[in-house]
């Protein structure tokens, strides 16, 4: 036997590198193309026209990308989804295969040293498969078997909470909320997500301000705004759809704002794919100012164009606060005011990387306009002042009073569909009492009150021992973490890891002692139960819940779904369950029943969900009504700008992905927009950084990351001049998850400072 580790780190090698002119416009024919291409190529002709009609239609599925809206009324015939869904179901439904066969073919050591693209390529997987202790190869087991060993596992611990239960976005209400009930009733809270490493910053920042962790806007604000801000984001590759929202603001008259560290092709110029008579134009121009921001600079921008707004309303009173809504629904204002006299221009502009003019423009527009959606994403969110920022943005809405009505509002734009419901559903690790004291009644259990661990300080415990069993509901945990080399030792550590997974991907290669991989339907798959077909639910990015329904033959025979995978493993963990865990899964109906007899907002729930486009769950923030918060009132606060210093030949980096990327899913090895095709391993710089630092297009590279005296290093980048500014860099995910450090999170959230991190740069 080999006691080589097996790689937790994508190869470092090159796939072959070619750069074409960046695209002048976004989506139109070269996008129809190209989802076309994957799925085509993935699944056949026949089924792609079955597939794609089907996509988030309202008898349809819910795509398993992203968790932008769909459209309330009427959905596009043939094109409700954008290129990167497209991509998301090839993968899904691709006709390639990882058989008991496959594993038996290839070691998990082989299969740790192909790249992500190769080993997601593999197919769907089609057998539960169990890696035995110290064996080279997965072999088949049974689901009986399989739950069997998971129950005994967790049986033997110590405490539950020597147990760690992970999800992913993509897991359904219905099985979100039976994954956290058995959990809970096991006796622990220890359930992180994948939130905890993205959008958590938003949840914690909204949470204290507004009273409600999610956002106030719907889809058609976007129709009625004056202005859309759109920070930290990135639309044209990661969400798409909401191109076509921007482009209903600018018909109806609105602006646009953009302020990225990168100038994005999506954000610049579109073409609608839903109208064929604008393929072969010249698309429609979105953003009507772009600022560069330097990567984190965003609270320091955002404070000086409130100390301009400042200057012009005491110029002009009445002008540009909203004082009436500011006096009757805030706490907090004459506050902020003393904090923002406290800092002047000339300390925050430096940090900004942009020019006063610049910068009194983009007041201009926000003071000239009432009605102002601010839109954000992981810019924003993964930094360690992450929830400053969230608090930074509302702050500047509520000085125009543009929280709680039509046009206007926060945006968090959600990345993966249903990780917002999985929330909803209770998958947290500090749940609140009242959700708590419903499960307790209803199902006549104790329910654990202490809070569990988030992704961050779950990783830290199993990596000392104080965690020995890792349960993955969906996702690819290895690749999504921060730390690599640290996570991969901590999922080592465990006595048993099991993954809950469609397709293969990393997190099956670095595994504990023993491991199980149990495969599951995916969404576009039918769902039988009992000879019934069953549908499930979802939440989107804006609260709204409704169906989603899979209409395809399932690829294996051998498949379960979620929701009757959780069922088997606490129906063999659990001594003294009093709930029917089959019967429940036996009919989706009966789980909706106890989601609406457990979670405010449900009434109902059957019989709403049954109606085309679902509805709406309340939201107090939408409604102006802030009395879930501390005070009663939207709270203004105050918030730190970056305090992050560079020393000489010391840049900062942001991780991004491709194009040909969701999430951790490598699709392709292209990023179309950025004019980087068939290659991963580059770095992005500022071409006046690099001649300082004697660097030329393509020079090979070491990236080391600089924290608290540790040094992590990235091995094997190629150098690419682009528009980014001075001393900052950017580069893919997962291949520089292991530049970031464990311990370098946000306050108060905890989430991984995965856009913060300080490198130098070697030559090789």
């Amino acid at each position: 036997m080999s006691t080589k580790k097996t790689n937790a780190q994508p190869p470092e090698k090159f796939t072959g590198i070619k750069l074409t002119e960046i695209p002048q416009k976004a989506v139109g024919t070269t996008a129809i193309k190209s989802a076309l291409k994957h799925v085509i190529s993935e699944t056949g002709i026949g089924k792609t026209i079955g597939l794609l009609k089907n996509i988030n239609q309202t008898d349809g599925f819910d795509c398993p990308g992203c968790a932008w809206p769909d459209p309330d009324e009427k959905r596009a015939f043939l094109a409700e989804y954008c290129e990167n869904g497209a991509k998301a179901i090839a993968e899904e439904a691709t006709k390639n295969k990882v058989s008991p066969m496959f594993f038996a073919t290839h070691s998990v050591q082989e299969l740790s040293e192909w790249s992500d693209y190769e080993i997601g390529k593999s197919g769907r997987i089609t057998a539960p498969m169990f890696l035995k202790e110290n064996a080279t190869h997965y072999e088949e087991i049974s689901w009986d078997n399989a739950f069997s060993l998971i129950g005994k596992e967790l049986n033997k611990l110590n405490s539950p909470d020597e147990a760690i239960f992970y999800t992913s976005g993509r897991t359904s209400n219905e099985a979100a909320y039976l994954y956290q009930l058995f959990v809970r009733q096991f006796g622990t809270n220890n359930l992180p997500d994948c939130s905890n490493m993205c959008h958590e910053s938003s949840g914690s920042g909204l949470s204290q301000t507004l009273g409600i962790g999610k956002g106030s806007v719907t889809l058609d604000d976007f129709n009625h705004a004056d202005l859309v801000i759109v920070i930290g984001q990135n639309p044209g590759t990661n969400h798409p759809r909401m191109l076509t929202a921007l482009g209903e603001t600018k018909k109806n008259g609105g602006k646009i704002m953009t302020i990225n560290p990168l100038p994005e092709v999506g954000l610049m110029n579109y073409v609608d794919p839903q109208n064929p008579i604008k393929w072969f134009g010249s698309g429609q121009k979105l953003t009507d100012q772009f600022l560069q921001v330097k990567i984190n600079g965003d609270v320091a921008l955002l404070k000086i164009i409130m100390k301009l707004m400042k200057q012009k309303e005491e110029e002009q009173p009445g002008t540009v606060f909203n004082h009436e809504f500011i006096k009757n629904q805030t706490h907090g204002f004459d506050e902020l005011m003393n904090d923002l006299d406290s800092y002047s221009i000339d300390e925050l502009l430096p940090q900004t990387g942009l020019t006063l003019p610049e910068i009194k423009k983009a007041s201009e527009l926000i003071i000239n306009n009432d009605n102002i959606i601010i839109c954000w994403a992981m810019g924003l969110t993964q930094h360690k002042n992450g929830v400053d920022n969230i608090r930074e943005v509302v702050n500047l809405l509520l000085l125009k009073g543009s929280i709680g009505k039509k046009g206007a509002g926060t945006c968090p734009v959600r990345g993966h569909s249903n990780v917002q419901g999985d929330r909803t559903m209770g998958i947290w690790e500090k749940p609140k009492l009242p959700f708590l004291n419903a499960l307790e009644k209803e199902f006549n259990f104790n329910a654990p009150k202490k809070h569990g661990y988030d992704v961050v300080e779950a990783i830290e415990a199993m990596h000392k021992g104080k965690a020995k069993v890792f349960l993955g509901m969906g996702g690819n945990f290895i690749s999504a973490t921060p730390d690599t080399e640290f996570t991969a030792d901590a999922l080592r550590n465990c006595d048993l890891t099991v993954h809950v997974s469609t397709k293969l991907n990393r997190s099956h290669l670095i595994h504990g002692k023993k491991a199980l991989i149990l495969p599951c339907l995916g969404r576009s798959e039918k769902d039988l139960q009992d000879n019934i077909e069953q549908f499930v639910s979802v939440e989107n990015s804006m609260g709204v819940v409704h169906q989603s329904k899979g209409h395809l033959k399932p690829c294996s025979s051998l498949l379960l779904s979620e929701p009757k995978i959780v069922a088997g493993i606490a129906e063999h963990t659990l001594k003294n369950s009093e709930i029917k865990w089959s019967e429940l899964t036996s009919n989706y109906d009966l789980i909706r029943d106890k989601i609406e007899a457990t979670i405010k907002g449900f009434d109902n729930y059957n019989e709403r969900v049954r109606k085309k486009g679902g509805f709406y769950l309340p939201n107090n923030a939408r409604k102006a009504d802030f009395s879930p918060t501390s005070t009663g009132k939207a709270n203004f606060t105050l918030n730190q700008a970056s305090d992050i210093e560079l020393r000489e030949n010391q840049f900062i980096l942001m991780t991004i992905r491709t194009h040909d990327q969701y999430n951790t899913t490598i699709y392709g090895l292209h990023d179309r927009y950025r004019g980087i095709m068939n290659e991963r391993r580059v770095v992005l710089m500022n071409p006046e950084d690099m001649k300082t630092h004697n660097l030329k297009k393509m020079d090979k590279v070491d990236l080391i990351s600089h924290y608290k005296g540790e040094e992590r290093i990235a091995r094997q980048f190629l150098v690419i001049p682009y528009s980014i500014p001075r001393n900052c860099t950017a580069t893919y995910f997962p291949e520089a998850n292991v530049l970031v450090p464990i311990k370098s999170k946000a306050r108060i959230s905890n989430t991984p400072a995965s856009k913060g991190v300080i490198i130098s740069i070697k030559k090789v």
